[in-house]
């Protein structure tokens, strides 16, 4: 039976961070822009922040698993807070690299961060194989709707500046002061959190389970690597570039993107219970992935944003899915463990290619990043459809 209240503080804490990952996924590369970084530098502070990530997500998973959860999601909410303080204070290039290896910001509006092991390891625990799916969905459509109110937010610090005569850059830079008070607002979720059951204090790093853990994300990599050349960061430099679309218009576009994806998930638990988890997670993932590719080559701003649309009412459904999968392939003691070398691989695939997609954009505004994307996650879907983990569906 699933315990709703048992992972009650979880999602409550998954949607405030989602309301801060997503007014930076939103306002981030324009504000690095006003900065006067490139296309390149924008990319390469997107790939510091995921790549100080993944490291943080191993060290989550394999090293502070056996800990009480509570206690290291508390200790998250420090590192949270310091992250918003480096982004408000700091503005030279280097030093704000260093501040977005080491800290928590996320410019994907996804879950990208050290505290996805421990809450998906304690999510598991808390719920019933049947039941899964569904609370995995809730998580997650609990942060994509933060992420989406976080991104009609964004453009708050422009409106603002203009009603009231304010220097855009300094209200901007001042914006990032959400993620210190997202770090208040989550560590009061996560102390009201009830003790770690038996599973969680007795974590083991994988032993029984890791041929399949590793093949799934080796997988999962293959995914992750398209979706870095078409993270939030990017769409916004695409779709500012050759469409020129004004803030309102880019924010209001993530902002439905966010709630469509998120929504979907309801329905992935039910497909997935009937066509099981492998087939939701590709059948779904396919549809998605031909409309990213031509979001890519549309002709005009309306139709790119229509064919993001759609993409977002499938793309993100195969996520539910795609935990349940991995925490059902696993004995309990090796979930924590699990969810990291799952995740950490797909941050750090993620993480690889940021800086090739403004690359890509400073040479041309056409959609070479969103093509490449398409194929890189099309080839994913085969893959896995391929291999079929069949003992899970």
């Amino acid at each position: 039976m699933t315990h709703h209240f048992a992972t009650g503080p979880i999602i409550i804490a998954r949607a405030i961070r989602g309301v801060a990952d997503g007014f930076a996924s939103a306002l981030l590369a324009q504000y690095l822009t006003h900065l006067g970084f490139t296309a390149l530098q924008v990319g390469m502070i997107v790939t510091g922040t995921l790549l100080g990530s993944a490291a943080l997500t191993l060290v989550s998973g394999l090293r502070w698993g056996h800990l009480d959860p509570r206690r290291v999601l508390l200790g998250t909410c420090v590192l949270m807070a310091a992250t918003g303080l480096g982004f408000a204070g700091i503005s030279l290039f280097w030093p704000l690299l260093i501040v977005a290896v080491l800290g928590t910001l996320n410019p994907s509006a996804g879950d990208v961060s050290l505290v996805l092991p421990i809450e998906q390891a304690a999510i598991a625990d808390r719920t019933d194989e049947e039941g899964r799916p569904k609370r995995f969905a809730i998580y997650n459509l609990a942060g994509g709707f933060g992420a989406a109110l976080g991104a009609l937010a964004s453009p708050l610090p422009s409106k603002l500046s203009s009603r009231y005569g304010w220097n855009l850059l300094t209200t901007e830079r001042a914006s990032f002061a959400i993620y210190i008070a997202a770090a208040i607002g989550s560590a009061l979720a996560y102390r009201t959190m009830a003790p770690a059951p038996h599973a969680a204090t007795a974590r083991v790093p994988l032993r029984e389970s890791r041929a399949v853990v590793l093949r799934l994300a080796a997988l999962f990599s293959l995914d992750s690597a398209g979706g870095g050349l078409a993270i939030h960061a990017i769409l916004v430099l695409y779709l500012h570039q050759r469409f020129g679309l004004d803030a309102g218009a880019i924010g209001a576009t993530l902002a439905a993107t966010a709630l469509l994806s998120s929504f979907s998930q309801l329905a992935s638990a039910a497909v997935s219970k009937r066509f099981g988890l492998v087939n939701t997670m590709v059948f779904t993932h396919i549809p998605a992935n031909i409309f990213l590719v031509l979001a890519g080559i549309a002709p005009n701003a309306g139709l790119a944003v229509a064919l993001l649309l759609l993409r977002a009412s499938l793309s993100s459904m195969d996520i539910p899915a795609r935990q349940a999968l991995v925490m059902s392939l696993v004995t309990p003691p090796e979930r924590a463990a699990a969810a990291s070398i799952t995740n950490v691989p797909r941050s750090l695939a993620t993480a690889a290619t940021p800086a090739l997609a403004g690359w890509m954009l400073a040479s041309s505004n056409f959609g070479w990043p969103l093509i490449a994307a398409g194929v890189a996650k099309l080839s994913y879907d085969l893959l896995l459809l391929h291999y079929r983990p069949g003992s899970a569906d």
